[in-house]
């Protein structure tokens, strides 16, 4: 399989365990279904998430953050919540459960992503002034998974929904979709001389 998913920390990793054998966790979601699940609850395809910085105009490739790592939840094979943990001080801890379309949509893009010849690293991008998140198919697939540099020829896959104008589900080389993203950002605060 060409696509490599990394294992997560191991503390990021028991921290969601922890909270999905917590019923106090698990009925205070605010995932309907994660409450309702019936089967057992298994944390899968751990990917790291990365926040996009700010893209400087001299600057070809702007550096990333790593924010937490996502689990998607699954019961009876299929997913019915994410969890995502946060670094903290003390090391990688539970965050929080949630649903949406980006469950499906991070599993279709997984899906795509295998099919192809090219090997690489499966991460996810958060571009929260978009509010736009990708699966980032990084290519140095022994690249430690903290490490946030955007490669031109990187892939980004929008996952839905995507912003106007950007399709969803549809490969873009990082050197491509860049230019569109940098556009679209809202330029930071000027500074003020008085």
């Amino acid at each position: 399989m060409p696509l490599h998913v990394l294992p997560a920390p191991a503390p990021a990793l028991r921290s969601v365990l922890a909270a999905l054998g917590s019923p106090t966790a698990v009925r205070g979601a605010r995932t309907s279904a994660l409450r309702s699940a019936r089967g057992p609850l298994s944390p899968e395809l751990p990917l790291p998430v990365h926040v996009l910085g700010r893209i400087a105009p001299d600057r070809t490739a702007p550096l990333t953050r790593l924010a937490a790592w996502r689990f998607l939840i699954r019961s009876e094979g299929r997913p019915v919540a994410a969890a995502d943990t946060v670094l903290t001080p003390d090391g990688w801890r539970f965050s929080h459960f949630f649903e949406g379309p980006y469950l499906a949509s991070t599993e279709l893009a997984v899906r795509q992503a295998e099919a192809s010849a090219t090997p690489c690293q499966a991460r996810l991008l958060s571009i929260p002034e978009l509010y736009m998140i990708a699966l980032w198919l990084h290519g140095d697939t022994e690249a430690d998974p903290a490490g946030g540099m955007l490669a031109p020829a990187d892939v980004l896959v929008p996952l839905a929904p995507a912003p106007p104008g950007i399709a969803a589900h549809r490969p873009h080389r990082v050197a491509d979709l860049l230019p569109v993203i940098s556009m679209r950002m809202t330029p930071g605060p000027l500074l003020s001389s008085a």
